[in-house]
């Protein structure tokens, strides 16, 4: 009887997958076609769902990149090209994911049958077969893509709109009669003009009992490898490069996304028999999922959804290319990531220095004050003259068109035996990433959640600086509200975090946070930096910011970091360290707000005032006013045209195709010597073929030819321990 039940679902399931094949689609032979550079040129050709012309294969494309589908006798990815530079990137074929459930792994699709593993022949995939065990497809769906986030911004920012492009939904059912009722549906985003593909699957239970969620792998690749080595480890090994992955999954206060992620595993395919390396030790096969969990309970009319993991497809090598690849998606799948308000970091002991700093900003320029660490107002008192209080607070801010934001700390806290996490080694706090820390899924923590809301709701403040969010701590305890146990202890308390990152967001409050939650929400990280640097003389600080601001660019947008200027005393340093008072530093206050402003970045002025004296008042106004104009290339993408040594002109350049101004060159002189040279930059990012109208700060404009190598040679002059600008149109 359970046999035939097993056949009489596989006959329904597959009956149902070879109907939705018939839907309408448009023929794989209208693929768009794309010419230019992508990172130059806008793409107008769009993303689609295309059939081929035996109805056997689905083909998602953009004329950038593209995945095909076979889809009988279950769904299974058979091809995955990047269309610029036309390199296949996948060697084998695998499932499309695997769920582990009730402690047992079940793949979801796939087919079986490739001998050789090396590379995939067309004409194979006729005679692969199906594995009667797996999940299988049933029927997809095809729509426009829906937004995932619906942020309110509310500061001046570089892009609002929601990303664009194509939804594909495939949808399986297991034959197997303990898992009836599971459905899996695996997603697919295909993004309009980059070569951007993201990947999630969702599990909805319509069965009447509850099943125990394991790991749950939401992407296997069977990719080309990178290296071919006779011997060596997969440790040693060089990993394939052909697709940057990025899943929001990630934590450790790294400041890179890098060091941060949680979740891609590059493993190695014994299946893969006729690789160079002796021992099969050829690291090629990928798998994204997180290392703990989910481990959640899933009960009847449930559902799950899994980490989504966005795959961009590289066309090379170089850094430069690669990081400004990797901001365009930030910039298209998380358009608040380009919110970029100017601030300053208050240091506050009473109301009076708020309003004090409100009119200061008011008066030069400056767009939102928040409370540093330090200052005296606590968010999680919700009492209601704490709140009465903020909401004055707020109101004239607001009235004078100034934004207002609130420092809170979550993470590195001790608050008590009953509300920190358990340690699972030893079965006592202490031991977390912090040292102590707090569960957010302790009574303390869902606490501390609802006051922030509660907070925000009642005050009407619009930034948080959140110090310490969630860092990845796993929880054994089973008393706490938020979790069941160490296995689901991580998940849930992911899940608390990036739910109120979403809350927030779209109430339009900025958001802060020293973690990598970007694609849940945050608008922005530290640059890097260490703080201690900050007790350093004021000369080495210019140095060491220009370091900074050149190492943490490369990967993510200017909008994205902040950097640090301690007005007053910042953990150590004697006067040669601060500004204060303003009015004697005007010339070192003036270089560090243009190198941040000049590089894009908003730092975190910290003290109690922006200026002193009408002088250091004329100053502000007249650099932010500076950044204001030149707001939309400074907020560009950043060209590494030369790191700051301190023993020669350093400095970068922004590029823009799309702006009036193309680019703008930002130069330093560190040394004691003045410096005259002609030097070369390129151009080849701004868009410009022939000739580019290059003018010294607002002098007038020289016309200079560029070389085959989209170069200038550009003669420079500049006076020891100065700067100066240029705008190229």
């Amino acid at each position: 009887m359970i046999r035939l039940a097993i056949l009489l679902m596989f006959l329904f399931y597959s009956h149902k997958g070879v109907t939705q094949q018939m839907l309408p689609l448009p023929s794989e032979t209208t693929l768009p076609a794309v010419s230019g550079d992508w990172l130059v040129t806008p793409v107008t050709a769009r993303a689609g769902v295309y059939s081929s012309a035996d109805k056997k294969e689905l083909l998602l494309s953009n004329g950038l990149v593209q995945r095909r589908f076979r889809l009988r006798p279950n769904l299974a990815c058979i091809d995955y090209k990047n269309r610029i530079t036309g390199q296949q990137l996948l060697r084998s074929v695998k499932p499309e994911a695997r769920i582990s459930i009730d402690g047992l792994p079940y793949n979801i699709g796939g087919l079986y049958g490739q001998q050789e593993q090396a590379y995939l022949l067309p004409e194979w995939v006729d005679s692969f077969k199906k594995n009667d065990s797996d999940f299988v497809f049933t029927e997809y769906k095809v729509t426009d893509l829906p937004p995932y986030l619906a942020p309110q911004t509310k500061s001046w920012a570089t892009n609002t709109k929601p990303a664009t492009g194509k939804l594909l939904s495939f949808t399986y059912h297991s034959p197997l009669v303990p898992l009836r009722g599971l459905k899996v549906t695996v997603h697919y985003e295909l993004y309009d003009g980059l070569p951007l593909i993201a990947k999630w699957l969702s599990i909805e239970n319509r069965s009447g009992r509850t099943f125990r969620l394991g790991r749950v792998v939401n992407e296997i690749l069977g990719m080309v490898e990178e290296q071919s080595a006779v011997v060596g480890s997969p440790e040693q090994m060089e990993k394939p490069s052909g697709l940057y992955i990025e899943s929001n999954y990630a934590f450790n206060n790294a400041m890179r996304y890098n060091l941060s992620d949680q979740t891609l595993h590059w493993k190695t395919d014994p299946a893969y028999t006729s690789q160079v390396n002796y021992e099969l030790q050829t690291p090629c096969l990928m798998e994204v999922y997180p290392e703990y969990g989910p481990g959640i309970d899933l009960r009847p009319n449930e559902s799950f959804t899994s980490i989504r993991t966005y795959e961009l497809a590289t066309d090379s090598y170089d850094r430069q290319r690669r990081g400004m690849a990797i901001q365009k998606m930030y910039r298209t799948i998380a358009p608040w990531i380009t919110a970029n308000p100017i601030f300053m970091h208050l240091v506050s002991k009473k109301d009076e220095e708020v309003y004090h700093a409100v009119d200061q900003c008011a008066a030069t320029g400056c767009e939102a004050v928040i409370l540093s660490f330090g200052s005296h107002i606590n968010m999680e008192d919700v009492s209601p003259g704490n709140i009465s209080r903020c909401k004055k607070l707020a109101d004239y801010a607001h009235k004078k068109g100034i934004r207002i934001g609130v420092y809170s700390l979550f993470s590195s806290r001790r608050i008590s035996e009953e509300d920190d996490v358990i340690n699972p080694k030893t079965g006592k706090t202490g031991g977390a990433f912090f040292g102590n820390a707090p569960c957010f899924g302790s009574k303390w923590g869902l606490a501390y959640r609802d006051k922030v809301k509660q907070f925000f709701n009642a005050t009407g403040f619009d930034i948080w600086e959140n110090d310490g969010p969630y860092p990845g701590d796993r929880c054994a305890s089973t008393q706490h509200p938020g979790h069941r146990d160490l296995d689901d202890s991580q998940w849930r308390q992911m899940e608390l975090q990036k739910e109120l990152y979403h809350w927030l967001n779209a109430r339009g409050i900025y958001i802060n946070a020293p973690d990598w939650y970007f694609l849940d929400g945050t608008n922005k990280i530290a640059l890097g930096y260490r703080e201690v640097n900050f007790s350093l003389s004021r000369a080495q600080q210019k140095i060491l910011n220009r370091q900074n601001i050149f190492d943490g660019t490369w990967d993510k947008t200017p909008s994205m970091g902040w950097g640090f200027v301690p007005l007053t005393r910042y953990q150590g340093g004697g006067p040669e360290a601060v500004l204060e008072p303003l009015s004697e530093h005007l010339d070192d206050y003036e270089q560090l707000m243009m190198q941040y402003y000049g590089a894009g970045i908003q730092a975190c002025y910290r003290g109690p005032r922006l200026y002193d004296t009408d002088r250091t008042k004329a100053l502000v106004t007249r650099v932010i006013g500076w950044y204001k104009k030149y707001r939309s290339i400074l907020n560009s993408d950043i060209i590494h045209v030369r790191r700051a040594d301190g023993r020669d002109w350093d400095g970068w350049l922004h590029v823009n195709p799309l702006l009036k101004e193309k680019g703008l060159l930002l130069l330093f002189n560190p040394t004691s010597k003045p410096i005259e040279q002609q030097l070369v930059i390129p151009l080849y990012y701004t868009g410009l073929h022939t000739t580019a109208r290059v003018r010294e700060k607002e002098g007038a404009p020289k016309n200079y030819r560029l070389n085959r190598n989209y170069e200038i040679r550009l003669p420079v002059t500049l006076a020891p321990g100065s700067y100066s600008w240029w705008v190229v149109e």
